[in-house]
């Protein structure tokens, strides 16, 4: 699957088939991730990959959207090292742009997603600290449910041309 293919047939996946991420598979997830622009290349992030059933049944507990992990094989947590930053709230755009890297490669490898955001609510944020263990220097920005899609979604054309503006507005 070309770039643009990838990118106009992304679509969020709430359910899942049965069946584990191979290892190579999540590294070349990160990888994707990890080539995402930063500000100043401050490469301010962190990825927790997490596929213990056990952890992952306790994420809805403090999240309110992410019933569809129960289902799911694999969570990545997305977060923010703010001794990384390179500008105030940097953070949060560098992570985000990894965010969609990832994905854009899991739709590429045949591969569902959905990205659920936590930051800045803070009962998001102090579920995935307590949970994870996170540092306090360390800020969840979302996790990305990952698996089999168990469900086929045909592409949404989103392009909108009265948003486009030439030169001023």
């Amino acid at each position: 699957m070309d770039a643009m293919e990838a990118i106009l047939t992304r679509r969020s996946i709430r359910k899942y088939s049965p069946g584990a991420i191979d290892d190579n598979i999540i590294h070349q997830l990160l990888e994707a991730g990890m080539s995402a622009p930063s500000a100043a290349n401050g490469q301010p992030w962190h990825f927790i990959v997490v596929t213990d059933r056990k952890i992952l049944d306790k994420i809805p507990d403090f999240h309110p959207y992410a019933n569809m992990i129960k289902e799911a094989p694999l969570a990545i947590f997305v977060c923010g090292d703010l001794q990384l930053e390179k500008g105030k709230g940097a953070w949060v755009i560098d992570c985000s742009a990894a965010t969609e890297n990832i994905l854009i490669a899991a739709n590429a490898k045949g591969l569902g997603s959905v990205w659920l955001g936590m930051y800045p609510l803070e009962e998001r944020v102090s579920g995935a600290r307590k949970l994870l263990g996170l540092p306090v220097h360390i800020l969840p920005l979302c996790i990305i449910t990952i698996g089999y899609p168990g469900e086929n979604k045909p592409p949404s054309n989103r392009f909108n041309q009265e948003r486009v503006h030439l030169n001023n507005w």
